[in-house]
């Protein structure tokens, strides 16, 4: 084979793992898109976070908001310290889940609002925290409230 055919192969190949290599990874089969707007509606602002995980493994499959306010503490509301909503997860399976809501800081101008809970789903075992900060905040049980609409709209 000519040199110049071979030349031409090898950068071939290159182009082509290379391209592979950044491949858009595999997508969560959740319907983000649909989640993102149900979601935005419901409960969107810029402190929110809410995550959606499998309830057995624990692995998150879903996040809205921006990473920052998935890991950032706030005070936890219904106990002593400060929580962040990938924290809060781990309290979505306990029974009836948790909705809390509190001042957020000292002159009382800022509030929190806490729901983790199962997802009321027949197809997935999915459970859900979610956090909103902020001056318009919704309490704990709107949230809760507001969520389940959305999930519901989107299938889940």
């Amino acid at each position: 084979m000519h040199p110049a055919r071979v030349w031409l192969r090898v950068l071939s190949l290159a182009t082509v793992a290379a391209l592979a290599g950044c491949s858009v990874p595999p997508r969560s089969a959740l319907p983000t898109d649909a989640l993102d707007h149900a979601v935005a509606d419901a409960i969107g602002d810029p402190d929110t976070c809410l995550l959606l995980a499998d309830r057995a493994s624990g692995k998150v499959l879903y996040r809205y908001g921006a990473p920052f306010n998935c890991i950032r503490g706030l005070p936890a509301c219904d106990r002593q310290g400060f929580l962040s909503a990938n924290q809060a997860l781990a309290l979505a399976a306990t029974p009836g889940g948790r909705r809390a809501s509190c001042p957020s800081n000292t002159d009382g101008s800022r509030t929190v609002g806490w729901a983790e809970g199962k997802v009321a789903s027949h197809q997935r075992d999915l459970v859900y925290s979610a956090m909103m900060e902020g001056q318009t905040a919704l309490p704990g049980q709107e949230m809760n409230a507001r969520l389940y609409d959305a999930f519901q709209k989107v299938g889940l």
